[in-house]
């Protein structure tokens, strides 16, 4: 007897799962389940099995059925780093850069994080709100289904607040699912340039106690989603330290950290982020071979942004094929923010990641699914297509998931499927 469910993606030429019990590492990252002539099976939102396409036509009933005939199904994109919550734009720094003015320059003058601070905290909240509304509409048609969005923006109680209450509006009415993140210390506001131990005080003893408690009362807490204490470990911004500092507080109070590390100059970032079991050290584009051997040998994933060296111009990036030999769990994220990574297209950063760091495509699609989830914390439920997890899948308009990076500046995201409902990509 035929089994009754809500949905059956059949005929697929290729089903790529990404499936694993944990973030893929080493070999396993080149792995990525491929399947021919495939389906997925889907009821409730969540997926009911993955098998030949023969045996699940057989066996299903579907209310509605999609075929897949000469396309792809593969995980949707999880983007676990982004600052997608800003006012304001920085189209002028951008001009500068091309003209030579470097990143740090910018920041110590009172531009970058610090142009993008003014802009935010003079925006109303509906205003954060409807940019990101329309910034996650994009994302989703280029087939990310799942984003880490960060605060540190504000950089005072009530900017960091009402940047979390955009976020929190955000998770409400899109489909996508949201992960937030505190990134307080993003920078040192003007009010306390001469006084940055003072500001480490105030995110201390301040804002950190404040945004727990919205999170506890959060939309966020009753789901399950966890939240995460980030800051900006780099020279001109936050020392070794302070960041100990900012972290420690945030765990006492229950939240995992996370961490900007090794950007432009290796302070020891990622030796903190290891010894303070931070969920991910992201950027790690100057990390030293001794750390990128300790990051092999830890939890902590490496959260890679290679669309801000490729938007900045830099020729160097992380060393990704000597931190897979190293063991270390590997990800892919967008880092979308106005000043060094205006990117929403995640297959965009896959490619440049091919291209610039040799990944292969079934490392990039790894990277950018499963171990993204588990770098936010949500590996155990989204990330790969597995039966009993959330049913976020693409309809990739290719017969092999390979054109996903071969191809450059053409969406192949035909469709998605979002918790078992299928998504408009027109």
């Amino acid at each position: 007897m035929r089994q009754s469910i809500d949905l059956l993606l059949t005929n697929a030429a290729q089903v790529i799962t990404c499936a694993a019990p944990g973030p893929k590492r080493g070999a396993a990252l080149a792995d990525v389940g491929l399947m021919e002539d495939g389906a997925v099976a889907v009821d409730d939102g969540v997926i009911v099995e993955i098998g030949p396409a023969a045996a699940l036509n057989a066996r299903y009933t579907p209310r509605t059925r999609l075929d897949a005939t000469g396309k792809v199904l593969c995980p949707g994109f999880v983007d676990c780093h982004t600052h997608l919550v800003f006012g304001g734009e920085r189209v002028a720094e951008f001009e500068r850069k091309l003209a030579g003015a470097t990143y740090q320059e910018l920041l110590a003058a009172g531009g970058g994080i610090l142009s993008t601070m003014r802009a935010t905290r003079a925006a109303p909240l509906d205003s954060l709100v409807r940019t990101g509304q329309r910034r996650l509409a994009a994302l989703l048609k280029l087939g990310t289904t799942t984003v880490e969005i960060k605060s540190g923006y504000g950089l005072d109680a009530a900017n960091e607040l009402k940047m979390l209450a955009a976020i929190e509006q955000l998770a409400a009415t899109a489909p996508l699912d949201i992960v937030p993140t505190f990134l307080g210390a993003h920078a040192v506001p003007p009010e306390y340039a001469d006084l940055p131990d003072a500001y480490v005080e105030l995110v201390c003893n301040e804002l950190l106690p404040a945004v727990r408690d919205w999170w506890a009362r959060s939309r966020f807490a009753a789901s399950g989603v966890p939240f995460f204490n980030d800051v900006f470990c780099e020279a001109g911004v936050f020392d070794v330290r302070q960041t100990r500092r900012i972290l420690e507080a945030g765990q006492r109070l229950g939240l995992r950290p996370k961490i900007h590390a090794d950007e432009f100059v290796a302070l020891g970032g990622t030796t903190l982020a290891i010894e303070l079991n931070a969920i991910s050290a992201d950027h790690l584009d100057a990390t030293p071979q001794a750390e990128i051997a300790a990051l092999g040998a830890s939890a902590t994933l490496a959260v890679l942004l290679p669309g801000v060296n490729f938007h900045l111009g830099s020729g160097r990036f992380a060393a990704v094929r000597a931190m897979i030999e190293a063991g270390a769990g590997v990800a892919l994220a967008t880092d979308f923010n106005p000043g060094s990574a205006p990117i929403l297209s995640l297959p965009l950063v896959m490619a440049i990641a091919c291209r610039y760091q040799r990944l292969t495509p079934a490392e990039a699609l790894n990277a950018a699914t499963i171990n993204a989830a588990y770098a936010i914390g949500l590996g155990d439920r989204l990330g790969s297509l597995e039966a009993g997890k959330q049913a976020d899948v693409l309809i990739v308009n290719a017969p092999d998931y390979r054109h996903l990076v071969y191809w450059l500046g053409e969406n192949l995201v035909e469709g998605v499927v979002k918790r078992g409902e299928v998504m408009s990509n027109a």
